[in-house]
């Protein structure tokens, strides 16, 4: 398993991500400035941040996206037979929110919740087979 990112779940994300790039100086990865989703890095060392508009997480998830009592965070675990690892999670009193299921053509996600309520991800890239 490896740690992914830590992902900042925003409900004005132009405005957080003038904040991440202009301000602190990261470097976006794709310069997608209305989001709804983009990584960040600094100019040394391989981890990052990346921001996620709110809604849709909370439409993903099927919940309210409400700004009060919403998630506000996303720990993303990257890990390599994303089915295995949510079989043995569940065996181990986990409770999945959502997937093992695809996000992009090539991303598979499952969402769950630690004991404190904060969102996990649990990816798995695919190879693109041309």
């Amino acid at each position: 398993m490896e740690l992914a990112q830590v992902r900042l779940l925003v409900s004005d994300f132009a405005t957080c991500y003038r904040f991440y790039a202009d301000v602190l100086g990261l470097k976006p990865q794709s310069g997608a400035t209305e989001g709804p989703y983009e990584k960040f890095s600094p100019t040394t060392g391989s981890a990052g941040i990346a921001l996620q508009d709110r809604a849709t997480m909370a439409d993903l998830l099927g919940e309210v996206n409400d700004t009060v009592t919403g998630h506000r965070s996303l720990v993303v675990l990257r890990v390599d037979d994303l089915d295995t690892y949510c079989d043995r999670v569940a065996s181990r009193g986990a409770t999945l929110l959502h997937g093992p299921a695809p996000m992009t053509p090539r991303l598979r996600v499952a969402h769950l919740k630690d004991p404190e309520g904060n969102l996990v991800e649990l990816q798995e890239w695919q190879l693109l087979h041309v």
